[in-house]
């Protein structure tokens, strides 16, 4: 559960529950695994789509798109409020006694 919660501040607790705890039982290697993965995937993502914005900025910014540039802007904290809804699910999901499987997550840690 505090694997998928730790989502919230980024990859460092499900790192730490995954390296720390993995050995306690399945359940707890399935889920902190499911976790960490994701927050694999979400921090790849989250730097492409700030390189991604960066471009296009620079690119708008010439030709005068500043309206474009500002909703850009934007984007990378959608991912990131994504990422909070997702591992506040996976957390509730677990507490209740269940499993959670992010819906597009990368399969990294086998």
């Amino acid at each position: 559960m505090f694997a998928h919660f730790g989502g919230i501040l980024w990859i460092l607790p499900s790192l730490i529950i995954y390296l720390v705890f993995k050995d306690r039982g399945a359940l707890t290697r399935q889920e902190s695994k499911e976790a960490l993965n994701w927050q694999i995937t979400f921090i790849g993502s989250y730097i492409i789509l700030w390189i991604i914005v960066a471009i296009l900025s620079a690119i708008l910014i010439f030709s005068g798109g500043w309206v474009i540039v500002n909703i850009l802007g934007w984007l990378p904290w959608l991912l990131y409020i994504a990422n909070v809804v997702f591992s506040i699910m996976g957390g509730v999901k677990v507490n209740q006694g269940g499993a959670y499987r992010y819906p597009v997550s990368l399969r990294l840690i086998k």
